[in-house]
């Protein structure tokens, strides 16, 4: 958040002129909002691909998964 803010301050001290914010400003610029939901899009993204190819991987041709129609009492499990 620190590093968010410095650089917004760089680019509108340059392309504005603008005096530099503090911290708790930052927060309430559409920048870091900006910033902050990338970041989660991202996040999920990640969490989301490795949940489909656990369950991907783990049941195509694999040894140690039972067939997903396959009764507990037929596989031991």
């Amino acid at each position: 958040m620190v590093g968010g803010t410095a650089t917004y301050n760089e680019e509108q001290a340059l392309l504005a002129g603008a005096p530099p914010i503090g911290v708790r400003e930052f927060l309430g610029t559409s920048e870091f909002w900006y910033q902050s939901m990338q970041n989660w899009q991202s996040e999920f993204l990640a969490v989301g691909m490795l949940i489909v190819l656990s369950v991907f991987l783990r049941q195509h041709a694999s040894p140690e998964s039972k067939p997903v129609t396959a009764a507990h009492s037929h596989t031991g499990d």
